[in-house]
């Protein structure tokens, strides 16, 4: 494997990690693997994150973690789709046709709206359980943790040739 095959390969297992997919792997009944035990870690120290920079009260919390864990679902769809855009190109950027790349920039763009859409759907359920500050605060914490994942991703993918 050339040195552009292996970065492209780490990018694959960084978002692995990062974003949580391997959801296949997850839901088999066998004993975890390193990457699912870095997987849970990860989620877990976002967890951290999130809580300690919520300031939720009790009553809030109550509310807050169980549209938490379904937007983290609901992110993990999304995250998958980026994994298997990453896949695809990761398989043809070497021989990247027209069709190719024509395919690869609808789904890229399909992506995007989709995350968009999702975030906006959320804004009313977080609504029910926080104040507006506190909605602001924990979309803009998403924010951050996803554009240094994808920050990371950029810079480990080459450039279409």
């Amino acid at each position: 494997m050339g040195k552009m095959g292996l970065r492209i390969g780490m990018v694959i297992v960084m978002v692995a990690a990062l974003v949580g997919l391997g959801a296949l792997a997850a839901a088999q009944d066998k004993p975890a693997d390193d990457m699912q035990i870095l997987r849970d870690k990860i989620k877990a120290d976002k967890k951290l994150l999130v809580a300690t920079n919520m300031e939720l009260t009790e009553s809030e919390a109550k509310g807050f973690w169980p549209v938490y864990e379904e937007y983290q679902k609901g992110l993990a769809a999304i995250n998958q789709r980026i994994g298997n855009l990453i896949k695809s190109y990761a398989a043809d950027y070497r021989a990247m046709t027209d069709e190719k790349a024509k395919k690869l920039t609808a789904e890229m763009v399909a992506i995007e709206k989709a995350e968009a859409g999702f975030k906006e759907s959320y804004v009313p359920k977080l609504s029910k359980v926080l104040p507006p500050k506190k909605v602001a605060r924990y979309l803009q914490i998403e924010n951050k943790i996803r554009a240094l994942v994808k920050y990371e991703l950029a810079g480990e993918i080459p450039l279409v040739q």
